[in-house]
């Protein structure tokens, strides 16, 4: 038995079953080795940024790591954007990078490259594998690792001759740290303030955005008359009819602004307080207004959802909450195709169980606003902002969750930067409805083109946020990939593709043209 093959056993044994590659040379034998070790899937990924977004998609919907196999520093670099946005959505993945020999690093190949300083800033554990003696071990530490609360991202780095050369055998699982119990005393304290009568917020995010922290944050609104929120993005919230509808913070500064204004303590589960996404002049950067008090009821690595269920009864709160959505389906819209009308039409055909991956920007506001009554579903967002999640993400959720529907709403623009994703969609037959906002623009950058102070724009600064000239075909994208394809131009037709979607299993794209 090989390093490598030692380390794929104990990534198996410690519960890591599924791996998403893009692999090279240096990778060859964990390639062979997962043909050798029974009970690892292996993904095959066009490019390494569809590789890390589907482990992030995977592993926000899986509740446990995938594995990358990426190659060398560039494969790695390759994928840094989609880490970026696992690292904020604090998904537990496993990367395995390979490497050179370990011999062979001191003649600086073409390929040799600063791993650690590639992996460091969206890792929250790293280590190289100088032996095939210690893979094994390093492997589960690396698993322990990715799943220590919140989550996070564990890269190893596996050297060639620690994959090739003889290894001991595979090293028992390591037990997980979990999310630390929050004391009585930080509830306690916390419930004390909230009678206290001032007006008050409470800012959730992470785990406590599953139905059973939203049932106690609803009893702690009905009972105290806070108000509950959430982060502009969040990494997974479940929504739609039975459950409580959480308030989320808008994008723009000056709404936040307006939108906590009067807001006397913002008490924190998960979360962090609430910042601009961007600087921009003569607007401010920190959003919790002047004299509001920052409490923490639980941080990120504690046990929010506990935290909220003990703070619930420590204020009394009655059995039901407050604000719980009630299915409220829209009608099917006619005439003009738009964010609006294609919002509506999603929600109005989204089955119950349902997972969106969203990275929809400026078309997303119809579909947020409808799918709020729609039936229950979940719903990841871009955490990170680094564009070219949603394909991917919904791709990795797919392969978590095969018995449930998958709906990715992506702008066109974002959606160029993945789009193997899907290919690999195509290849593993999944159960993926993409739908493509096309309205041929960078819509979100116009907008922030006048918000940052840059005047009178001309031709040379508006083409570069335009996508015509050629516009981009994406039903003969989608069908080059193994896709089917349909083109949607009105709401009658959109229902009508969208819905035979949500009738059918495997993978669908409709392009939506707005």
């Amino acid at each position: 038995m090989n390093g490598a093959e030692s380390l794929v056993r104990t990534l198996v044994d410690s519960g890591v079953d599924v791996c998403f590659t893009n692999p090279g040379t240096s990778e060859m034998h964990f390639v062979a080795a997962l043909d050798k070790v029974e009970g690892m899937r292996a993904i095959l990924a066009l490019f390494e940024g569809v590789v890390t977004g589907a482990a992030d998609g995977y592993g926000r919907m899986a509740e446990k790591p995938a594995a990358t196999l990426l190659h060398l520093g560039p494969g790695l670099a390759n994928g840094l954007a989609n880490l970026h946005n696992a690292r904020r959505a604090d998904t537990p993945l496993v990367n395995i990078v390979g490497d050179h020999a370990t011999y062979h690093a001191q003649y600086d190949a073409p390929l040799a490259s600063d791993l650690k300083g590639f992996a460091s800033p969206v890792s929250g554990w790293y280590h190289s594998s100088p032996s095939p003696k210690t893979a094994a071990a390093d492997g589960a530490r690396a698993v322990q690792a990715a799943m220590s609360a919140p989550g996070q991202i564990a890269t190893l780095v596996l050297p060639a001759d620690t994959a090739w050369l003889e290894a001991e055998g595979p090293s028992p699982a390591l037990d997980i740290v979990g999310p630390a119990a929050v004391e009585g005393a930080a509830v306690d304290r916390i419930a004390a303030l909230l009678k206290n009568g001032k007006k008050t917020a409470i800012l959730i995010r992470g785990a406590a955005l599953k139905e059973d922290g939203l049932l106690a944050a609803g009893r702690i609104a009905s009972k105290t008359g806070a108000r509950i929120m959430c982060d502009t993005f969040t990494a997974r919230i479940q929504r739609g009819a039975g459950r409580v509808m959480v308030d989320r913070l808008p994008y723009f500064s000056e709404q936040i602004e307006e939108d906590l204004a009067g807001t006397e303590q913002l008490i924190l589960v998960g979360a962090k307080p609430p910042v601009s996404f961007f600087a921009y002049p003569g607007k401010a950067s920190w959003m919790t207004p002047e004299g509001c008090e920052i409490n923490v009821l639980a941080h990120p690595h504690e046990d929010g959802t506990g935290a909220l269920e003990a703070l619930a009864e420590a204020v009394g709160a009655p059995a039901e909450p407050i604000n719980v959505a009630k299915l409220e389906l829209p009608d099917l819209p006619t005439g003009k195709l738009d964010s609006f009308t294609a919002g509506q039409v999603v929600a109005h055909y989204l089955p119950e169980g349902a997972i969106v991956s969203d990275e929809a920007a400026t078309s997303g506001i119809g579909p947020a606003i409808y799918t709020a009554t729609a039936v229950p579903h979940d719903h990841l967002s871009l955490t990170g902002g680094a564009i070219g999640q949603g394909l991917p993400v919904a791709t990795g959720a797919a392969v978590a969750c095969p018995d449930r529907k998958v709906v990715c709403l992506h702008g066109d623009g974002g959606a160029m930067y993945t789009l193997q994703s899907l290919w690999t969609q195509a290849r593993e037959k999944l159960d993926v409805t993409t739908v493509i906002f096309a309205n041929r623009s960078y819509a979100i950058l116009n907008v922030e083109l006048m918000r940052v102070g840059a005047e009178n724009p001309g031709p040379k600064a508006l083409s570069m946020l335009d996508l015509h000239n050629p516009e981009l075909d994406w039903v003969q994208l989608g069908q080059g990939m193994g896709v089917n394809s349909m083109r949607a131009e009105t709401a009658e037709e959109f229902a009508e593709q969208f819905a035979a979607c949500m009738r059918e299993k495997g993978p669908h794209l409709i392009e939506a043209v707005i």
